[in-house]
């Protein structure tokens, strides 16, 4: 199956020929390594995202009613469906997003996990249960249950255009939720994928899964459309923005916004697996990766040697189109100057640059930026402060895992990061104080592989979370119920005619059952 939309076809999210009159603007989708055009598509405007939202929602009433089984057996095809065609999938992301074919299949190989997971596991995290309803409700029987929050807005980004926004997806969907699925404008064509990919294996519930296309402007209308939530990928700026316009609606929102992660690396660490990780963790996606590691702290113990094996491999790396470059061009164009303005500013300061792989003069296209490693970065540097979201390194040296943890700390992002220690104690005791969501310990991006763990930041990283059983809740609405099962022999508390000393006898039971704990 062939979806990708040719030179003079205008599609619309589903991949599918667009009514001209629902929009009159469209853009072009293209490959950052060549300029070639992917594909073009229209700006959805308020009326069409509204059409969409209208549309899914009355296939969220379907879908719901479907059931923890139903939902699962359909989540099952799709996966199925996306196994089946991993490679075409990745050949898209490669075209559209520039990294490199193999780190696409890992990409979607995660995502399909994810949706396993999501499906088997929906009922047992969300399945209606009963809980104790204590004493002053004895009579009562007590239920807990979540439910669909109906229509789900989705707002994914660029960087990894299948897995973070199947992440989203995924779990709204096993909740019971229909999704409008807003794609980056600089990846398009993998979300008309996706949303043509889910008509063909689920055609009984093809309306569970719609795309919109656009810029900002089609981000804001899904904001304003109604929807019961909006689940937001991308930079701390534009969360910003997003949840100002979802204040207008009241409209809740999830926040998988940026970060700086840092990586510890103690007196007793493996040097080269840590180089190893932190080089992957850096360079990886030209390093635009949200948990991506920007920073490293390493002790004296172990400073020379860690550097000496980060710029042995860093100088093995080299950019480029082909199947034997390590990682692909910057996706969005713009970012290429905030790298180089980081790079600057740190040697402005006085840092030293360890550029690796192809310099600057020798890059395969402009849309490139070579492995840089940056040593003695003040902290107030923008390399250390700011996200850079390039193929870029700071390493700094630190007294002790103690100094790297509070310097790992002082940052108002606070997503991920890794430690790397022999001591399985120590490195549980520093992960635990580590202001992050996530962290690795002996690894990088772990994490992110587990679907049962929740995934999301604090501070300026955002607020929510997805995957997991935390994942899953996110896109439901929490319902309690109570149920009288008889009536109290002295009476109803509740109640303007209970007894006159009925207040008095609950304070002495009150007493008896409390008040002996100091």
């Amino acid at each position: 199956m062939s979806i990708a939309p040719q030179m003079d076809t205008v599609t619309d999210g589903a991949a599918g020929t667009v009514d001209r009159h629902a929009t009159t603007r469209t853009f072009e989708s293209t490959d950052p390594a060549t300029g070639a055009v992917v594909g073009i598509f229209p700006v959805h405007d308020t009326d069409a995202v509204a059409e969409t939202v209208n549309r899914a929602r009355a296939a969220a009433q379907q879908w719901a009613e479907l059931g923890f089984d139903g939902r699962r057996q359909r989540l099952n095809a799709y996966r199925g469906y996306l196994a089946r065609r991993l490679h075409e999938l990745a050949d898209l992301v490669h075209r559209e997003n520039g990294k490199p074919h193999a780190d696409a299949i890992l990409e979607i190989t995660l995502a399909i996990d994810h949706l396993a997971w999501a499906a088997g596991h929906a009922r047992k995290a969300l399945g209606p249960r009963r809980v104790k309803t204590g004493l002053l409700a004895a009579n009562h029987a007590a239920y807990l249950e979540y439910q669909p929050l109906g229509v789900v807005g989705v707002i994914g980004p660029w960087n990894y255009p299948v897995f973070t926004p199947v992440g989203s997806i995924a779990y709204a969907l096993a909740a019971g939720n229909a999704v409008v699925f807003k794609p980056s404008e600089y990846t398009p064509a993998v979300g008309a994928w996706l949303a043509a990919a889910w008509r063909a294996a689920v055609p009984d519930a093809e309306d569970a899964v719609q795309v919109v296309t656009g810029d900002g402007s089609t981000g804001a209308a899904l904001c304003r459309a109604g929807v019961g939530k909006i689940a937001f990928t991308g930079s701390a700026a534009t969360g910003k923005k997003v949840m100002a316009t979802c204040a207008e609606t009241l409209t809740p929102v999830l926040m998988e916004l940026g970060g700086k992660d840092a990586m510890i690396v103690d007196d007793d660490a493996d040097v080269v697996a840590a180089a190893d990780a932190a080089v992957w963790g850096a360079m990886s996606n030209a390093g635009q990766t949200c948990i991506g590691i920007e920073r490293v702290y390493a002790t004296s113990a172990v400073y020379d040697r860690f550097v000496a094996e980060v710029t042995a491999q860093v100088r093995k790396l080299r950019p480029g189109s082909d199947d034997e470059a390590t990682y692909g061009p910057m996706t969005m164009p713009s970012q290429i100057d905030v790298v180089r303005r980081h790079v600057q500013d740190a040697a402005t300061a006085g840092a030293q640059v360890i550029t690796g792989g192809s310099d600057p003069d020798s890059s395969p296209g402009e849309n490139y930026v070579a492995p840089t490693v940056l040593l003695d970065v003040p902290e107030d540097s923008l390399a250390v402060r700011e996200e850079t979201f390039g193929p870029t390194l700071t390493i700094t040296r630190v007294r002790d895992a103690e100094e790297a943890l509070e310097r790992t700390n002082a940052t108002s992002y606070g997503l991920a990061g890794s430690i790397f220690s022999g001591s399985s104690k120590k490195a549980l005791d520093l992960a635990r104080r580590m202001r992050s969501g996530m962290t690795s310990i002996n690894s990088v991006l772990t994490f992110a592989s587990v679907p049962a763990l929740p995934f999301g930041g604090v501070g300026e990283s955002g607020f929510g979370r997805i995957h997991g059983e935390d994942g899953l809740k996110e896109f439901t609405r929490s319902k309690s119920i109570t149920r009288q099962r008889f009536a109290l022999p002295g009476g109803n508390l509740t109640s303007f005619s209970r007894p006159a000393n009925a207040a008095d006898g609950l304070a002495r039971v009150i007493g008896i059952v409390h008040g002996r704990h100091r």
